[in-house]
């Protein structure tokens, strides 16, 4: 395997916002000498000067040495003028996401630089193949795609297209390892690993709100507390910023020919309309002004206490339960399964409580004549949630809600109910997530383990889909899919190839091979 390049290479960047910027600075905190140049004039300079007093501060907080600060910002050199890159061994464009401009870059450079120099790209969502066409050296074009703050953030997806050489790919990899980085390979496909591989996190959220299944501010909760997720999707789309996201997920679209999987939302579309576009507008799905009010999460009221609950059969992930209930003081009778619910079920005062499989509580509830059923959403780990969501069958009578809800309570779990939707919210989401990973690892995007560690380094993510999937139980997986695509009959729920094949032998989806 090639090395790394060696820490004398010069390394340019090209573009001096964010990303540029940020870029300059892990290059120079690594040693490198780095040309930094912009189109506009002074940016680079500016930047140049906002990077010494963004290392100082890095000093003071002793993150590192003042004397590592000031050797750092002073490698990093602003130039005027194209031609002055001629030095660089890689040279990194993160100027505005546009097909043309960057190719015109890339035109431009060839005849700048050494013939064995690098061209990386940091393109979010554009094709590494098409930005290398038409060039006299197509194979040294590389994408080197930073997550934003690139200082900060470990991942970075080194990409490659139809013509980019092994060995440039195995270099930039190598060097963003020597970089601190946390790099992986990626396959030149829409949306590469990370934004491909997320559109579920906002897509399966954005139809829950469109079917008022509840309001965002608990969705966003029960995403976290039970889920495990650092942000809630509607929390995490303010953030990213509405008319980014929608773009993103416009362009994965369009990429993939209209593939219903990837169908951005009529409601995020018209929060751009309007120019909500979260926090750097001052509102999108929440008021963001410095007074506003943060909206309450909707919680169930307090149910009855049980003194005794039966558990038939293994609950599977949800087993977690029984030892809560048991320190909470709650006589716990583990007895055998019962026909109308093989997976497991929890029976309190005459109702039923039951992990979700994918269904709606009032089809499942009349499919087996349980009519007085709940249904529980997926937890990342039900020993220490605090928050898990609900679902009751349309036959379900008060009480009965009120008893099961109790139950969970009981656990030391707050409860919040959604309306009756398919899969609830954290189950769907998840088993979502699996799908699109296993068919991207299907396609040749990415190995099992790369796409995991993208996932969870690139967007922090608990864990790394196809592991969840595996801890969920590959056969549950899928049977949760077959029943969302049943419900909704939509191919946007069709079973990844992947995930089929593993429910039947057995096989993990995480660091096995295709």
């Amino acid at each position: 395997m090639p090395p790394a390049l060696p820490q004398d290479a010069v390394v340019a960047v090209v573009g001096a916002g964010a990303m540029g910027a940020g870029i300059a600075q892990v290059a120079a905190q690594a040693g490198h000498r780095v040309l930094l140049h912009d189109a506009r004039a002074g940016a680079a300079a500016d930047a140049q000067r906002a990077l010494a007093r963004t290392l100082d501060a890095l000093a003071a907080k002793g993150k590192l040495t003042q004397d590592a600060a000031r050797a750092a910002a002073a490698r990093i050199e602003p130039v005027a003028a194209l031609d002055a890159l001629a030095p660089a061994a890689l040279v990194v464009e993160a100027i505005v996401e546009d097909l043309a401009a960057k190719r015109d870059l890339f035109a431009k450079l060839e005849s700048i630089v050494a013939d064995d120099a690098i061209l990386g790209t940091n393109t979010s969502s554009l094709s590494v193949t098409a930005l290398a066409a038409g060039l006299r050296r197509p194979g040294r074009v590389v994408g080197m795609h930073f997550f934003n703050p690139a200082p900060v953030l470990p991942l970075v997806e080194v990409v490659s297209g139809l013509a980019t050489d092994a060995n440039v790919a195995a270099t930039v990899h190598a060097t963003a390892a020597a970089w601190g980085k946390s790099p992986v390979h990626a396959a030149s496909t829409p949306g590469f690993i990370v934004n491909r591989c997320a559109r579920p996190f906002y897509a399966e959220a954005l139809r829950l709100l469109a079917e008022r299944a509840a309001d965002v501010a608990t969705l966003d909760a029960v995403m976290r507390d039970a889920g495990g997720f650092r942000m809630g999707p509607f929390e995490l789309m303010d953030l990213v910023g509405h008319d980014v996201n929608f773009a993103v997920t416009s362009s994965i679209y369009a990429a993939y020919f209209d593939d219903p999987r990837f169908r951005p939302s009529m409601i995020q579309r018209e929060l751009v309309d309007a120019g909500y576009l979260g926090r750097k507008s001052g509102r999108g799905f929440y008021d963001h002004a410095k007074d506003a009010a943060r909206p309450r999460v909707a919680e169930e009221p307090a149910g009855p206490r049980p003194d005794t609950i039966v558990v038939h059969g293994d609950l599977g992930p949800a087993a977690a339960l029984v030892p809560r209930w048991r320190a909470a003081g709650v006589t716990v009778d583990e007895q055998d399964a019962v026909a109308a619910f093989p997976d497991g079920v929890v029976a309190v005062a005459g109702a039923w409580l039951a992990l979700s499989d994918g269904r709606t509580a009032t089809s499942r509830a009349a499919a087996v004549g349980a009519h007085r059923l709940t249904l529980l959403d997926y937890a990342l780990d039900f020993a220490k949630c605090s928050r898990v969501a609900v679902s009751v069958a349309d036959t379900c009578d008060a009480p009965a809600c009120t008893t099961t809800v109790g139950a969970l309570q009981a656990a030391g779990v707050a409860v919040a109910r959604l309306d009756d939707v398919a899969g609830l919210a954290v189950l769907r989401t998840v088993a979502m997530l699996a799908n699109e990973a296993a068919d991207a690892v299907s396609q040749g995007v990415a190995s099992p383990a790369d796409l995991d560690d993208a996932m969870q380094k690139g967007v922090n993510y608990p864990r790394g889909p196809l592991a969840w999937a595996d801890a969920i139980g590959v056969g549950r997986v899928r049977d949760v899919l077959a029943n969302l695509a049943a419900h909704y009959g939509e191919d946007r729920y069709r079973i990844a190839p992947l995930i089929a094949r593993r429910a039947i032998t057995g096989q993990p989806l995480a660091g096995a091979a295709r």
